[in-house]
C-alpha cells in the first residue's frame, strides 16, 4: 500500500502544473525592470548638457533598461499610449522625423519643454526621437535641436516613472489578485495575459527585430534594422530574449525545454557579430540572421507547447496583434 500511495504521489507530482503564482513573476521581473527603466530614464535626463561625454551612454543605458520590459504592452504602459511614445518603432513612414523638422523649424529653443514635447506626436518622441538626435548622420543640430534632446529626456523619464507608478498602484495587485469586479477576473486570465506578452515579444523580435532587416531573399533590408543609428538591433534582440527568459522561468520554474529554447537562440545572437544585421545582404551574414529568427520561433512555439498547458491556458488577444 506505501509503495501504491508513493506512486500516486509522484503522478501527481508529475502531473502537477509547473507554473509559480504570477505574483513571482511580477516580483522578480516586472517590478525591478520598471524600476531600473525609471532609474535609467532619470539618469538619462540629469544630463543637462548635449556636450557632455555622458549623454550617449546614459542613452543606451536607457535603452538597455526599456528592454527589460518593452514586452509588457498591457496596462499602464498601453495606457495614454505610453509604450508608443517610449519607442515609436516601425515608423516605415518616417514620420518620426517628419515631424521633428516641424518642430525645430517653427518652435524656438525657449519653447521646446518636456510639456510641449508631451503635446507633439509620439512618432517624434522617447527613444527614437533621441537617437535620431544623437546618432543620426543628418541629425540637426543647433540650440533647438539641443533643446529639443533634453526635453525628450525628460519626457521620457515622465512615461517611465508613471508606468512603474501605475503598476505599483494598482495593475500588479490587479494581476496579482483577480476576482470579481477587478480587471483580471480569474488567476487563469492573468496568467494567459502573462503568456500573452512572452509570446507576443517573442513574435515581435522575430517579425520586426529581424524580419524587416532581413526582407526577402532578392530584397534584404539592413537600413530597416532597429535602432541601426545608434549600433544596437542586435544588442536589442539579445536583452530582449534575456528579459523574456526570465520572465519564461518565473512563470513556470519546472519548465525545461522552454529555457533551452532561449539559451540556444541568446548564444547564437552571442555568436553573431554582426551588430546592425549588415550581413543580411551578404548569403551567408543572411543565413546567419535567418538562423537565429528560425531559433526564435522555435522559442515561441515551444514556450507556448510547454508553459500553456502547465499554466492551464492558451494564447489570448494581444495589443500588437494586427499591426
Amino acid at each position: 500500500m506505501t509503495a501504491v500511495r508513493h506512486t500516486v504521489i509522484a503522478l501527481l507530482l508529475t502531473c502537477a502544473p509547473v507554473w509559480a503564482d504570477v505574483s513571482q513573476a511580477v516580483e522578480n521581473t516586472v517590478l525591478p525592470g520598471l524600476s531600473g527603466f525609471s532609474v535609467a530614464t532619470a539618469l538619462l535626463a540629469a544630463v543637462d548638457d548635449c556636450s557632455s561625454p555622458d549623454l550617449r551612454p546614459a542613452f543606451h543605458g536607457a535603452f538597455d533598461a526599456w528592454m527589460a520590459v518593452s514586452h509588457l504592452r498591457i496596462g499602464p504602459f498601453e495606457d495614454e499610449g505610453r509604450a508608443l511614445a517610449i519607442a515609436f518603432w516601425p515608423d516605415p513612414k518616417a514620420m518620426g522625423r517628419k515631424a521633428m523638422l516641424g518642430v525645430l523649424a517653427a518652435a524656438p529653443p525657449a519653447d521646446i519643454t518636456a510639456a510641449f514635447v508631451a503635446d507633439q506626436s509620439v512618432a517624434m518622441r522617447g527613444l527614437a526621437g533621441l537617437e535620431r538626435l544623437l546618432f543620426a548622420p543628418d541629425a540637426p543640430t543647433g540650440g533647438a535641436a539641443c533643446a529639443l534632446v533634453l526635453a525628450l529626456a525628460d519626457d521620457l523619464a515622465r512615461l517611465a516613472a508613471e508606468a512603474e507608478a501605475g503598476w505599483r498602484d494598482g495593475f500588479a495587485a490587479a494581476l496579482v489578485a483577480p476576482g470579481p469586479g477587478q480587471r483580471f477576473l480569474s488567476q487563469a486570465e492573468a496568467r494567459q495575459a502573462m503568456l500573452t506578452l512572452l509570446a507576443a515579444g517573442l513574435e515581435f523580435t522575430s517579425d520586426q527585430r529581424l524580419g524587416r532587416p532581413l526582407g526577402t531573399f532578392d530584397r534584404p533590408a539592413p537600413e530597416k534594422a532597429e535602432a541601426i543609428a545608434a549600433g544596437r538591433s542586435l544588442r536589442n534582440v539579445r536583452l530582449s530574449l534575456q528579459a523574456l527568459r526570465a520572465l519564461a522561468v518565473e512563470l513556470a520554474p519546472g519548465a525545461t525545454a522552454t529555457p533551452a529554447a532561449f539559451d540556444r537562440a541568446i548564444a547564437l545572437a552571442d555568436r553573431l557579430g554582426d551588430p546592425v544585421f549588415a550581413g543580411v545582404a551578404d548569403p551567408q551574414g543572411r543565413l546567419k540572421v535567418e538562423i537565429l529568427r528560425q531559433a526564435v520561433d522555435a522559442v515561441r512555439a515551444t514556450a507556448v507547447s510547454e508553459l500553456a498547458p502547465a499554466l492551464g491556458v492558451d494564447l489570448g488577444f494581444n495589443s500588437q496583434d494586427g499591426d
